[in-house]
């Protein structure tokens, strides 16, 4: 390689003044096309952030083309960056451009609680074709953060419309914070279209808009835990006897195990050493255990042994989170208290 650079080098100095070497042309256009996407890209994503910190979200949706424009109007794009800022806060910085040809950029986006990746994609008129938000890849930790997340693909246990009601990274927002295995466990309560969790007061079970629907794995895997037999409570009592009441371990990979709790009596479908699929129904919401009202507890853990794992961060495949309302799709987002999410 050494001899080769001489070579060109002194190809280029015995040239005819004012000639060029076409190799050299060619690789110098090269670079400023590169140059030149690059600084379109940064352009457009620095509009972005703007219109992100400032809360003019009409100044990002501008830039959309017309299939992105019908795809996300103006009422989902509001409802989809009033969340990112609840759960990211404002944008900081923005890491240099990585091209992914042929049409897109990847930022690693630094949030004032946490890093992300935005991958922005331009159509030939150089207007926003798709935009979105994913775990970063680069190996950047969040702020002040060295959570183990999973490698596992998940997708939400559930069909329908979920409000969390614990789940993020702090105590304020989780109360299983302070439970090694548990610090980013969720609990799941099923609602109407009014973010509505009960009809009729709520006194009896089946009051409760998630009592006997669907659990679903959220990843394929080995089921090493059926735990089957536990009564449900009457609203408002609970079972501190057996905490998880019936529940469910599916062991994804190794060192990568769901827990599903508060299964409703009699509804578990599988046992142990059965192997599931993502999206197979393994038992319905109840709320047997240490419930007071109808709900699913998840949480991932490194081991099948439940007082012995130490919980991983969930990152969800292609969910749709809101507030109250429509959902706006996201990819790989971990949910946090208040969001309704799921299918929907």
């Amino acid at each position: 390689m050494r001899i080769l650079a001489m070579v060109f080098a002194v190809v280029a100095l015995v040239q005819p003044a004012g000639s060029v070497p076409a190799v050299c042309r060619m690789a110098a256009e090269r670079r400023q096309g590169q140059a030149n996407a690059s600084d379109r890209f940064t352009a457009v994503a620095n509009r972005i952030v703007d219109g992100i910190n400032s809360s003019n979200y009409e100044a990002i949706t501008r830039g959309f083309n017309q299939a992105m424009s019908a795809g996300f109007p103006p009422e989902k794009a509001k409802t989809f960056f009033d969340g990112l800022k609840s759960r990211f806060g404002k944008v900081l910085s923005l890491d240099a451009p990585r091209p992914m040809p042929p049409d897109a950029a990847l930022f690693l986006t630094h949030f004032e609680r946490g890093v992300m990746d935005m991958k922005v994609a331009l159509d030939d008129q150089g207007r926003i074709s798709a935009l979105g938000f994913m775990k970063a890849e680069s190996g950047a930790a969040s702020s002040g953060s060295e959570a183990r997340v999973n490698d596992t693909r998940m997708r939400f246990p559930f069909k329908g419309r979920w409000l969390v009601m614990n789940g993020g990274d702090t105590r304020e927002l989780n109360a299983h914070h302070d439970a090694p295995n548990q610090v980013f466990a969720f609990d799941f309560v099923g609602v109407d279209l009014d973010g509505k969790v009960s009809a009729g007061g709520g006194k009896q079970l089946e009051d409760y808009y998630c009592f006997g629907r669907e659990v679903l794995a959220p990843g394929a895997g080995v089921v090493t835990i059926a735990i089957e037999g536990v009564p449900d409570n009457a609203i408002g009592s609970l079972n501190p006897y057996s905490a998880l009441g019936n529940a469910v371990f599916i062991e994804h990979r190794k060192g990568e195990v769901s827990v599903l709790a508060h299964l409703k009596l009699g509804s578990t479908r599988v046992k142990a050493g059965d192997r599931v699929q993502t999206g197979d129904v393994i038992g319905l919401c109840g709320n047997s255990g240490n419930s007071t009202t109808p709900h699913l507890h998840y949480h991932l853990q490194d081991s099948s042994v439940i007082q012995d794992g130490k919980g991983i961060k969930v990152y969800f495949e292609k969910i749709e989170a809101a507030r109250v309302g429509a959902g706006v799709l996201v990819e790989r987002y971990s949910p946090i208290k208040g969001d309704i999410v799921g299918l929907f």
